[in-house]
């Protein structure tokens, strides 16, 4: 069972969708299920 609510991401590694966007993907530091998160755009 997944978090409901926002937890910090442990073991996150800075990925790059093919789109060219950036996200963070990791652990869940409560549960230790997969996390993605999209990052904002870099300026």
């Amino acid at each position: 069972m997944k978090c409901k609510k926002q937890v910090d991401i442990k073991d996150g590694k800075e990925v790059t969708m093919k789109n060219g966007r950036k996200a963070m993907k990791g652990k869940c530091g409560a549960c230790s299920t997969s996390v993605f998160r999209i990052l904002g755009k870099s300026t």
